[in-house]
């Protein structure tokens, strides 16, 4: 089964991460790659990627005649920003949530687990059959 890993992070925490000594950050990011090359090397991994900082975000809704309407970002009525995700694809939900908690503990600050939330969601193949 494939599940998407969603990290989650306020706009706080994106702000404290820009002001990390730059050996914490670099100490994150080599984590999250040996995180995906385990991933990798256990055949769970499809694909991860970080996502821009909110500023960078824009949300897009058609208008009358389908021409976008464009809002820039940051969203003061936003509480979470998606920051990045992974899809693994694992033989059960515990594997998903296992996976998961190792994510949340990726270094942060002086190498402090960071505990960052992770959800957790099953990537469906199709329209729920309850739907129908």
């Amino acid at each position: 089964m494939k599940y998407m890993l969603i990290m989650q992070a306020t706009k706080a925490d994106f702000d404290s991460c820009k002001a990390w000594p730059p050996q914490d950050l670099e100490a994150h990011i080599d984590f999250m790659h040996r995180f995906n090359k385990e991933l990798t090397e256990s055949g769970e991994f499809v694909s991860a990627e970080g996502l821009a900082w909110p500023e960078q975000a824009k949300v897009v809704r058609a208008q009358n005649g389908g021409a976008p309407a464009v809002t820039d970002s940051p969203f003061p009525e936003a509480k979470e920003f998606l920051a990045g995700y992974w899809i693994v694809d694992c033989e059960s939900p515990e594997r998903a949530i296992e996976i998961a908690a190792r994510a949340s503990a990726a270094p942060g600050p002086g190498g402090a687990t960071f505990n960052m939330p992770i959800e957790v969601r099953q990537v469906m193949s199709g329209p729920p059959e309850d739907l129908f």
